[in-house]
């Protein structure tokens, strides 16, 4: 499973069944679980842990040093859960002690080609960033949600699960929960209920989070007061309270 060309420093775990294509470099304090597949000319860095059967495509970077003027070279790690897929030229780096010292990745999310996920992100499960889509530092990627194909995201910003943005969006404000964004400028687009439709979210619950958007961004409220509207109108709507936890916890202000 281990290509002869392969570099495997002594000081990394790999489970019995990890294949290891040819040229790739693995360092050390580098951990990976069974049935994932490691392509060639792979260059993973440690402390970096790699859970079950994720697919890295080859070129990829994974687990190198943030790219962050303030690093001077201290011990921070990249998790990572299991079944994503890496495509090529990806980049994942580790975190910086001015966070949590962790980038951490969730599971079952697809990065496409020439992707970038910097220092101290938080990626949910079920993600898909298409090809050039890239994260700055300190970014939270929710569960869910779609980023298309080169869009930027500032650091610090928080985008909300099932969120999509569509290819070339320039994000520099947090964007809440099942709302769509693109355009130039980038601003809001309605919601994505295709996304909630396919993954089970109730007609209900949808017609709640449409009723949410319009009060957010088409009746001309305080966000505060267009809060409070959605706190009275939640019900047992899981979705419209997480919606109302995101918007009391931004920290960059919302996309309006």
């Amino acid at each position: 499973m281990i290509h002869p060309t392969a570099l495997i420093d002594s000081d990394a775990e790999l489970a019995g069944d990890v294949s290891v294509g040819a040229y790739s470099v693995i360092g050390a304090g580098v951990k990976i679980a069974s049935g994932t597949v490691i392509g060639s000319h792979v260059v993973i860095k440690g402390p970096t842990s790699i859970g079950k059967d994720n697919r890295i495509y080859q070129f990829s970077s994974i687990g190198e040093d943030p790219q962050d003027k303030k690093y001077a070279a201290e011990v921070t790690r990249l998790e990572i859960g299991d079944r994503n897929t890496i495509r090529e030229f990806t980049s994942l780096h580790r975190g910086t002690k001015q966070d949590h010292s962790l980038t951490h990745i969730g599971s079952d999310n697809l990065f496409m080609a020439y992707t970038h996920v910097a220092h101290d992100c938080v990626i949910g499960d079920h993600v898909i960033m298409a090809n050039g889509a890239s994260l700055a530092g300190h970014v939270r990627l929710n569960s869910h949600a779609i980023l298309g194909g080169f869009t930027l995201v500032h650091q610090f910003t928080q985008i909300g699960q099932y969120s999509f943005a569509a290819m070339g969006s320039a994000i520099t404000q947090d964007i809440p929960p099942f709302i769509m964004v693109g355009g130039k400028p980038t601003r809001p687009h309605g919601i994505n209920s295709v996304g909630m439709e396919r993954n089970g979210i109730s007609a209900e619950d949808i017609r709640l989070i449409r009723k949410s958007y319009k009060l957010i961004y088409k009746m001309n409220l305080r966000l505060e007061d267009a809060i409070e509207q959605m706190e009275d109108m939640a019900g047992d709507s899981k979705q419209v309270s997480d919606m109302v936890s995101f918007l009391r916890n931004v920290t960059r202000g919302i996309m309006r």
